[in-house]
């Protein structure tokens, strides 16, 4: 097993802590508030143990595998399958579909993570991954990174009119809600991502593209980090504390010191 270096408190989330903090924890309510239209036929995904190699060792031949969640009552029964799984990362698929499951539109986002920042101290992503380092990353990157999604945020307002932030547990997202930024076509998606790019920042393109789909669920727990994932307004994103705010520590940390 790989153990990347992390910021002081962070940490890989044990089995039991997944399963204490999705019955007692996981705000439901606050879920559907991001899915205000309703979750129509919104798609989730959930990833067992991929990066930290923590999963029910029953499920161990689908350990890395993206595993799709299409089929589900509601809510709490989302829940209840992702108890079964017990995974390290809970995702929802930003593409829109129809009755008839075609593709209809995709949600706009951008993705802001720390290994991407080129560290005055632990280099570039390529020499991470050289040290077998590539999802590791420090406080001053988290700094970095989210310096860079405060100002992606103002270069996105003078864009549109519904922007939200949240913080991943590792990284920052951005996303859109403008109604014609769901219509964009994959060429203006890559536009958008090549302009966002040429402006400096280090974004996923492929998540901006519409290449990669799905995007960290809102309020899920990030279990490579054992944060809880966030949603900030543009205040919010400018005072937040990454590693020890006390909203984004679930409550097994509790009696931890930062």
């Amino acid at each position: 097993m790989i153990h990347y270096s992390l910021p002081r408190g962070m940490r890989y989330t044990t089995l039991e802590e997944r399963k204490q903090f999705y019955i007692s924890e996981f705000n439901l309510q606050k879920v559907a508030e991001w899915f205000k239209d309703g979750l129509n036929r919104t798609k989730f995904a959930v990833i067992m143990g991929r990066h930290t190699k923590i999963y029910p060792q029953k499920y161990k031949e689908d350990a890395a595998t993206t595993i799709i969640i299409d089929e589900y009552k509601n809510l709490e029964d989302l829940k209840r399958q992702i108890l079964e799984f017990l995974p390290e990362a809970v995702y929802y698929d930003r593409n829109i579909y129809d009755e008839k499951d075609h593709k209809i539109g995709q949600e706009l986002a951008f993705d802001l993570d720390p290994e991407n920042i080129t560290c005055p101290i632990h280099g570039s992503l390529a020499d991470k991954m050289k040290r077998q380092q590539g999802l590791s990353f420090c406080e001053l990157e988290l700094q970095m990174v989210q310096r860079e999604a405060m100002w992606l945020f103002d270069f996105l307002e003078d864009r549109f009119s519904k922007v939200r932030a949240v913080y991943s547990g590792r990284g920052f997202h951005l996303h859109v809600f403008d109604k014609q930024a769901y219509m964009l076509t994959p060429k203006e998606r890559q536009e958008i991502a090549e302009l966002v790019k040429k402006e400096g920042f280090h974004i996923d393109e492929w998540v901006t593209a519409g290449e990669m789909r799905l995007i960290r669920l809102p309020y899920s727990l990030n279990g490579l980090v054992s944060r809880i994932a966030l949603p900030l307004n543009k205040i919010e994103l400018q005072t937040f504390s990454p590693v020890n705010d006390k909203r984004v520590l679930p409550r097994f940390l509790e009696a931890a010191t930062f």
